[in-house]
């Protein structure tokens, strides 16, 4: 799997969880979608994704791979 999409893959875990956790635990949950959802609008615009730095340091391949 590329970085591309183990990126994409986290971003919707993520997203889902903290849905997931806002609806059977506390609202508060929502703060961890909102913060993803931040940072995948920042890295349209700017380019610098953490995650795809980190997954790139562990070793990942980059590109599209299908």
């Amino acid at each position: 799997m590329s970085v591309d999409r183990m990126v994409f893959a986290f971003a919707g875990s993520f997203v889902l969880i903290g849905v997931l956790l806002a609806w059977l635990a506390s609202p508060w949950w929502l703060i961890v979608p909102a913060f993803v959802g931040a940072n995948m609008l920042q890295s349209a615009f700017t380019g610098f994704c953490p995650l795809a730095k980190i997954l790139k340091r562990l070793g990942v391949k980059p590109g599209a791979a299908f």
